[in-house]
């Protein structure tokens, strides 16, 4: 974990920092398993009342790591040795626990957000109950681009924070998207210039709340918010692994890369 994710817990609120700078924090296997490795171990923990996820370096998350997208076109899975289509984590696939884990993590996550959160990226933004923005974060529903849908919990959170109209457009486009729109479409909670000093500051505001009141506050929500995710969650995975490997996914993928208009096989 220590070469993906650093975490440190200060009176009651823990800060989860990605740290793989160099890649732009992309989802890699390892950084999968250190994120989800950290979420298991604070859910666990009484002591933590808060939780800020950030970013090291120029951005907060780029998404999927390329060259998983490019093994894809080769018939590998997404993620190896992992088996997206079976219900690892209770209503959630393992890539989809990424994200569902901040959502039913016991206390409030903070994500603070900067330089750019695509695909996967912006979907475990959206696993966090509360979104601070850099001003100029460049945000995406970027899985068109790449043949894809969003699979990482993303069509059941978006529908919570923006107008339906909003998120369709979004993701049939990939079309890139600015902090200022993101507050204005609803997934952002507010805008800051320093989104991390934001964050901790609201957690620690949080965690010198009750913290048995905070964590019934939470489930409440949640309940309130999420009405039959399971089969919302399903259907990401199934819509996925329909599209993985077909001739216009990989067109996506390579036509991208080599920079030229994709030919697409219905055309």
């Amino acid at each position: 974990m220590k070469d993906r994710v650093r975490l440190t817990i200060e009176d009651g609120v823990a800060h989860l920092r990605l740290d793989r700078p160099e890649k732009m924090n992309a989802l890699d296997p390892a950084m999968f398993e250190a994120i989800i490795d950290a979420g298991t171990r604070l859910g666990a923990r009484k002591d933590v009342r808060a939780v800020v996820l950030s970013g090291e370096g120029r951005a907060f998350c780029a998404g999927l790591d390329l060259d998983r997208l490019v093994a894809t076109t080769n018939g590998d899975p997404l993620l190896p040795d992992v088996d997206l289509t079976h219900r690892t984590h209770s209503c959630a696939n393992y890539a989809q626990h990424l994200v569902w884990l901040w959502r039913e993590l016991p206390v409030p996550v903070i994500a603070a957000v900067h330089g750019v959160a695509f695909g996967g990226g912006f979907q475990l933004a959206l696993g966090a109950d509360l979104r601070f923005f850099a001003p100029g974060t460049k945000l995406a529903i970027i899985e068109a681009k790449w043949g894809l849908v969003p699979d990482m919990c993303g069509t059941q959170l978006m529908r919570g924070l923006a107008r339906d109209d909003v998120v369709r457009e979004l993701t049939y486009t990939a079309r890139v998207f600015s902090a200022e729109e993101a507050l204005a479409y609803g997934f952002a909670t507010r805008l800051a210039d320093d989104p991390v000093a934001a964050a901790l500051a609201t957690a620690h505001d949080i965690a010198g709340r009750s913290p048995d009141a905070i964590r019934a506050a939470k489930r409440l929500l949640n309940l309130a918010t999420a009405p039959d995710a399971a089969t919302g969650l399903a259907a990401e995975t199934a819509e996925q692994a329909a599209l993985l490997g077909t001739p216009d996914h990989v067109e996506a993928v390579r036509s991208n890369l080599e920079g030229r208009a994709p030919r697409w096989s219905h055309a």
